[in-house]
């Protein structure tokens, strides 16, 4: 999400911000962010926390995830299930997920509803009870969950191995939902540990996006958060990726397939990670080789030389580590992997050679601010976009300024990140195919 969700959805011209936000801080740290949008009768609550999987102690993989899980199983005011009724019977709806970088909790609903989701949530950043029983139950549902999701999909498993083989040492290397093994082993103690560690209002962020006014949540926050105490959290401790010496390549057949599956990825920096100079051109980049129908992979590969039925790039600059740039495609019939593989291989050499042209990137550029709207018309993009760059260590005036800097990236920034980043030692190609294919 963050500012990579923004090269993908969102931006306005220079003269103006992305969202417009207000933004202020509670005296006990809860950071609250509001965008007013008056055209439709509705508003989404989120709560982020500055935690995520990556944040995990050793050998308890998947607890940030459980915890997310078990923040619905009651507090000393609500029992288990009873605020999610509570939202249901007013016409709301909620959910909550993990990622690497940071958690979130949300609902949405009717504006004259904002305060008792509010006060829900702010109930059980404080208050929180668990059972054994409770917890017992639940990390079940969460190894079906493991199991369903993952264990079931070879293509899900595969991804995990190609996760485990693309970083030698970050966290990103273990899945957020967590190893089963390790699952199996957590406890009521954990969790709780867990939630103590870094559930806090001077380590959340409150989005509020929707029909309401910013004076209107300062109240409501007040009210409701702003009693909560702030309490120490210690920084965020994450180890550093060693340099990548030799490419890496997996392969793995299914008989789940249909279709044959190749990808690159390379080892890329990000906002918070590595040489963050070229994040910006890397988001042009991105465009350029893989956004849409008429970007260079698609053309060349799709289109014009018939080899695949998809064919594209990706960058996921928003991480707080090293984050990827990477390739697809899937060959057409007729055509193998290898065919894939060599054409891709072909436009990597070609861009390391002549670079892109003054017309690709103002139209990438072009493409990317246009797109704006999308996320300025949507319920729960503001919300999500901005809750996710915060917590992942960006700031309002990175994101509202993210138009007006990227409209400064050159053809030579493009070429400069390209070079820097796709570099063989720091590459895994992948390789899914189906069962019996050569």
């Amino acid at each position: 999400m963050a500012l990579a969700v923004l090269a993908l959805f969102l931006a306005t011209p220079a003269r103006a911000g992305v969202f417009e936000p207000t933004h202020f801080t509670l005296d006990n740290g809860l950071e609250v962010v509001v965008v007013s949008d008056y055209r439709a009768p509705v508003v989404t609550h989120m709560v982020w926390y500055r935690v995520g999987s990556a944040d995990e102690p050793r050998g308890k993989s998947g607890i940030s995830h459980f915890l997310e899980h078990l923040m619905f199983k009651g507090t000393e005011k609500l029992g288990p299930g009873e605020a999610s009724k509570i939202i249901a019977r007013i016409g709301g709806n909620e959910n909550a997920f993990t990622s690497y970088d940071y958690t979130a909790y949300y609902q949405t609903v009717a504006p004259a509803k904002l305060e008792t989701v509010m006060e829900i949530e702010a109930d059980r950043m404080v208050n929180l009870r668990l059972t054994e029983d409770h917890v017992l139950a639940e990390r079940d549902v969460v190894l079906e969950e493991r199991r369903t999701r993952t264990d079931n999909s070879d293509a899900a498993k595969f991804r995990e191995q190609v996760n485990a083989a693309t970083y030698l040492a970050y966290p990103y290397r273990i899945p957020v939902i967590g190893w089963e093994h390790e699952i199996r082993q957590l406890n009521q103690d954990d969790a709780i540990a867990f939630y103590k560690r870094w559930y806090a209002p001077n380590n959340a962020i409150l989005i509020v996006a929707g029909d309401v006014s910013a004076d209107t949540v300062r109240v409501l926050a007040e009210k409701h958060y702003g009693p909560i105490p702030r309490r120490e959290i210690a920084p965020r401790s994450r180890v550093d990726e060693p340099p990548h010496l030799a490419p890496r390549r997996l392969s793995m057949t299914s008989a789940q397939i249909g279709q044959a599956r190749f990808a690159r990825r390379y080892l890329a920096p990000s906002h918070g990670y590595g040489a963050s100079e070229h994040k910006l051109a890397l988001e042009v980049l991105t465009e350029i080789l893989g956004g849409g129908t008429t970007s260079r992979l698609y053309r060349s590969l799709v289109f014009d030389g018939k080899l695949a039925v998809s064919a594209g790039s990706w960058y996921g600059g928003d991480d707080i580590g090293p984050s990827t740039f990477g390739f697809y495609g899937s060959p057409a019939e007729g055509k193998t992997v290898e065919d894939v593989e060599a054409a891709i291989d072909g436009e990597i050499a070609e861009l390391l050679k002549d670079g892109v042209t003054e017309d690709e990137v103002a139209s990438a550029i072009k493409r990317l601010t246009r797109s704006a709207i999308f996320a300025r018309d949507s319920v729960t993009a503001p919300a999500r976009i901005i809750g996710a760059a915060l917590a992942s260590g960006l700031t309002i005036e990175e994101i509202e300024s993210w138009p007006e800097r990227v409209a400064t990236v050159t053809v030579d920034d493009v070429l400069a990140a390209a070079r820097a980043v796709l570099k063989p030692e720091r590459s895994v190609t992948s390789i899914l195919l189906p069962e019996g294919a050569k």
